[in-house]
């Protein structure tokens, strides 16, 4: 079989300092969650999952 080419960084320096980062985040009107997922420079981690 023949293998697929997944996308990948240009930039293999740039890939290296970003995070995949996901939050659960609970709907006050319905009380179900959602996922916001987002790449994030390592530095700013934490900024992220404080809701900033």
């Amino acid at each position: 079989m023949a293998k697929k080419t997944v996308a990948s960084f240009k930039d293999k320096s740039v890939s290296k300092s970003l995070t995949k980062v996901i939050r659960a985040i609970k709907s006050p009107k319905t009380g179900a969650y959602s996922f916001r997922e987002e790449m994030v420079p390592n530095e700013k981690v934490n900024d992220f999952l404080a809701g900033k």
